[in-house]
């Protein structure tokens, strides 16, 4: 009995799959969801996602948001999201050296609480792209 897995940005739908099995990362730590899981709202945290379909695994880079398991069906509600199979190592050096330069650069200036956090989710979610892509190596 497969899953639906469905991830949406604030800008589409990123991801929607049929899959066997999901591994998620949350605030409680890291969760696998495999067909007939117990109903589940968590906090998503940014990180790589891990989908096997037909025992092929791929990586997915999440940023922070919501995940919720009920029935056969796993919706991702998350700032961004991207299959680390379609960007290249370049591409994810460039974005881990924007972010921290920008951290950077916030840490100078006096920015509020909020837009700090931003920043170091924006780091997160980069190093969650280089973790994926090893991971898919």
């Amino acid at each position: 009995m497969p899953l639906k897995l469905e991830i949406v940005t604030p800008d589409s739908m990123v991801y929607s799959e049929v899959v066997d099995e999901v591994g998620i990362p949350t605030s409680e730590g890291r969760i696998d969801v495999l067909p007939r899981h117990i109903p589940v709202i968590a906090k998503l945290m940014p990180g790589d996602i891990m989908v096997k379909i037909n025992d092929q695994i791929e990586h997915l880079a999440v940023g922070s948001g919501f995940v919720e398991v009920f029935g056969d069906t796993i919706s991702i509600l998350t700032d961004q999201a991207i299959n680390i199979e379609q960007v290249d190592d370049s591409e994810i050096e460039e974005a881990v050296r924007r972010a921290q330069d920008a951290l950077e650069e916030g840490k100078k200036s006096d920015l509020n609480e909020a837009e700090m956090n931003r920043l170091e989710a924006q780091i997160k979610y980069a190093h969650a792209q280089q973790v994926a892509r090893g991971k898919h190596r």
